[in-house]
C-alpha cells in the first residue's frame, strides 16, 4: 500500500494534488488526469486510484489532481500543463494517464496544444495512456490532431458498451498510428472492472516507464 501527501501544484490557477508514492524512493512519476469537473471528476476517483495503486505496486508515483475553477477545457489543459512540470521537475522519467475527460487531456497535452487548440512544444514524456478518452472537449480542443504528434509510447483502454464517451474515432486513430489497444466488455464507468483497467493502463506505463 502506498503513502500519499498534499500537493499544491504551483500555478495561476488552484490546483491541488495527491502524490501517491511507491514503497522505495522511485526515479519516475506519472501525473493522472480526472474525468469532467462538472460531473463531480475529482483526483479521488477510482479509476484513478486503481491506476496509482498498480503504478505504486511497480515502483512508480502517482501524481492525482485536481483542476481549477471550470474553464471549458482550456484552464483545465493548463493545469495538466502544470502538473507536468511540477513532475518533470522532481523526476527523470515522467508518464501521463486520464480518465474520460481527462483521457483527452492526456491525449492532448502530450501532443502538444496549446490552450488556443493550435500545435505547440510537446512535453518530454515518456509514456501516455488514456482511459475512455473523448475525441474532443470543445470546438477547439480535438484529440486526433494531437495523436499524431505525440513523441512517446501511447496506448487507448476503452469500454465497448461506452455510450458517452465518443471513443471510436480515437481507437481509430490510435490504430492507425500503430498504438496498442485494449477493449475492456464494459460501460464508461467500468463498474465491476475498475482493477482490470487500472491494470490495463497501469502495466502499460509500468512496462514503458
Amino acid at each position: 500500500m502506498s503513502d500519499s501527501e498534499p500537493v499544491v501544484v504551483p500555478s495561476a490557477r488552484d490546483v491541488r494534488a495527491t502524490l501517491d508514492t511507491a514503497a522505495t524512493p522511485a526515479d519516475a512519476c506519472v501525473v493522472a488526469c480526472p474525468p469532467h469537473p462538472q460531473h463531480r471528476g475529482h483526483r479521488g476517483d477510482g479509476r484513478l486510484v486503481a491506476i496509482s495503486d498498480r503504478l505504486t505496486a511497480g515502483g512508480v508515483d502517482c501524481l492525482r489532481f485536481d483542476y481549477g475553477d471550470w474553464d471549458e477545457g482550456y484552464g483545465e489543459l493548463g493545469d495538466t500543463y502544470a502538473a507536468i512540470e511540477w513532475a518533470s521537475e522532481r523526476y527523470e522519467t515522467v508518464g501521463l494517464t486520464g480518465f474520460s475527460f481527462g483521457g483527452c487531456l492526456s491525449l492532448l497535452a502530450a501532443g502538444g496544444t496549446a490552450v488556443d487548440g493550435s500545435a505547440a512544444a510537446t512535453p518530454d514524456l515518456a509514456a501516455v495512456a488514456a482511459l475512455a478518452p473523448p475525441s474532443r472537449l470543445n470546438d477547439d480542443l480535438h484529440a486526433l490532431p494531437a495523436m499524431g504528434r505525440i513523441d512517446a509510447p501511447a496506448t487507448v483502454v476503452y469500454a465497448e458498451h461506452d455510450d458517452i464517451a465518443d471513443w471510436a474515432p480515437v481507437v481509430e486513430r490510435a490504430t492507425e498510428l500503430g498504438w496498442e489497444t485494449t477493449a475492456l466488455s464494459a460501460g464508461h464507468l467500468f463498474v465491476g472492472r475498475i482493477e482490470e483497467a487500472g491494470d490495463a493502463v497501469g502495466g502499460f506505463l509500468l512496462d514503458s516507464l
